[in-house]
């Protein structure tokens, strides 16, 4: 297959082959778009349509793999165009999801320790990853991010490249989002659990590795578990998926220290919710609505 197929709402489908459909919603990153390819892409895998094999959403674009013994790629464009028409307008995206606390403690001693092991890798050599992005939002102290970061909750637009590893963005008014860069060279090194946060995005590390996110701090607790032994994973591998909603919830070193001791031991819970979120309800109320989200985890 070749060439490219234009929906009504402007998004482009082009051919992987026989197999895949890969659709460009849009050029950059828009939350509204994001989660009208959630919707999408949701309402497709609940149809369960025949020959569709894997869908895999993104925060611009989406793939779809097909059988093309079964489903022709044309046809599948067809009824993925139905699909954007029946999602064209933000007030008809509201998604069943979840709310779910993860304690963290920022500027912990061992995101710190790590950071500045690479300072010949970062665009400011004197500061720490948390201090330089305070200091290029705009925020006069470390304790002024801590602040924003932990105002409102995110909302997972990207299940990323490691099993747990999210992508998620912030659900506050445009101009109040965090944006920092990525490290000029990645580190060789990240501990597990390490929250950072790159372009628009926060993220959970899930195990140690690799990375180029600025360190913001370290949660006790895991975003993922192979093993499912662990109490809160018995339904799923990783804690959240697209569309999870994540409240930050700042900790420092003793309860810090004992929430990792209860989460190695079994007795952790996480703090967690059922929620429905609404787009349109968001995007009428960007700084109230949250809120009504929040107060799910206090029933």
């Amino acid at each position: 297959m070749s060439g490219y197929e234009f929906f009504a709402d402007g998004a482009r489908a082009s051919f992987g082959g026989d197999e895949f459909v890969f659709v460009e919603v849009c050029e950059g990153m828009d939350l509204a778009q994001a989660l009208r390819i959630q919707a999408i892409t949701g309402e497709l895998a609940r149809r369960e349509l025949p020959g569709v094999i894997d869908v895999a959403p993104a925060n611009a674009s989406y793939l779809v793999r097909a059988d093309p013994d079964v489903l022709h790629p044309r046809e599948l464009v067809r009824a993925l165009a139905r699909l954007h028409d029946r999602f064209e307008e933000a007030g008809s995206v509201a998604l069943d999801t979840e709310i779910v606390e993860i304690p963290v403690w920022y500027a912990d001693p061992e995101t710190e320790r790590t950071c500045l092991k690479f300072r010949d890798r970062h665009q400011s050599p004197t500061e720490t990853d948390i201090a330089y992005t305070a200091r290029i939002n705009g925020l006069a102290s470390v304790a002024d991010l801590v602040a924003a970061h932990a105002s409102a909750p995110f909302i997972v637009t990207f299940p990323c490249f490691k099993p747990g590893n999210t992508e998620c963005v912030q659900l506050v008014p445009r101009e109040r989002q965090i944006q920092a860069p990525k490290y000029l060279r990645p580190r060789t090194e990240t501990p597990a659990r390490a929250v950072a946060h790159g372009g628009a995005f926060t993220v959970v590390y899930p195990t140690a590795g690799v990375g180029g996110y600025q360190l913001l701090g370290r949660s006790p607790v895991p975003v993922a578990d192979l093993t499912q032994r662990t109490p809160g994973f018995e339904t799923s591998k990783v804690l959240a998926t697209i569309s999870t909603l994540l409240r930050f919830r700042p900790v420092h070193g003793e309860e810090y220290e004992q929430l990792r001791t209860d989460s190695r031991e079994g007795r952790y819970r996480y703090r967690r919710a059922p929620v429905r979120f609404a787009l349109a309800e968001f995007l009428s109320d960007p700084a109230g609505y949250p809120r009504t989200l929040e107060a799910a985890l206090s029933c």
